[in-house]
């Protein structure tokens, strides 16, 4: 499910040691999407790692430190960006969001300028969805929850993370980085590379 607001649907193809994903940005968020374009351009990207795989939950990249021969300890390339929370857009299975720091030092949320991530996620059950309504201060419409029951994804997260957009083909590839083995710090014992982002 794609969703029919999208005017532009501006599509990438994320090519990875794996296999390719293809992803649509959003509209309603123009400065995340605005932002991974011009990375994109700049081909900022290309031989990253995905350096924090959780199966069942999501997989992550963009630390522009793990390009061969980057240096560690650089600081992160850019300024923070503002939350734009769009309560169409859930992190459902193949969303594509922003990753950022904990609240204590990030109360308003704003996303880290190069770093994201695809949810793989889980489904749940109506029982679980309804605590989360009643302790985590979140809602969901019936269409949403029926995306969460049956195609899965990572309902507590939604309106924390800035959902940008989501993937269109290749869910198959997430599902494969997502099964790597991992080590410390859910680092993947293997390199798992993103090889280059184009424009379609």
């Amino acid at each position: 499910m794609t969703y029919s607001c999208q005017t532009n649907a501006q599509t990438y193809t994320i090519a990875t040691s794996l296999g390719d994903i293809q992803i649509q940005l959003y509209d309603q968020t123009p400065l995340h999407t605005a932002n991974f374009e011009t990375l994109v351009e700049k081909q900022a990207y290309d031989s990253v790692l995905f350096h924090r795989i959780i199966e069942g939950f999501m997989i992550q990249t963009g630390d522009l430190g793990t390009k061969p021969g980057a240096n560690r300890t650089a600081p992160a390339d850019g300024k923070l960006i503002p939350a734009e929370f769009v309560k169409e857009y859930i992190h459902k299975k193949g969303a594509l969001a922003a990753a950022r720091t904990g609240d204590q030092v990030n109360p308003e949320k704003k996303s880290s300028p190069t770093q994201f991530y695809i949810v793989q996620g889980r489904t749940f059950a109506d029982n679980e969805l309804q605590q989360m309504e009643e302790f985590g201060k979140k809602t969901w419409t019936p269409e949403q929850k029926e995306i969460y029951k049956t195609i899965g994804g990572t309902p507590f997260l939604d309106q924390d993370y800035t959902v940008f957009g989501e993937v269109v083909a290749g869910l198959d590839v997430v599902d494969k980085i997502a099964a790597l083995p991992t080590g410390r710090g859910d680092y993947p014992l293997s390199d798992i590379r993103i090889l280059s982002i184009t424009k379609d």
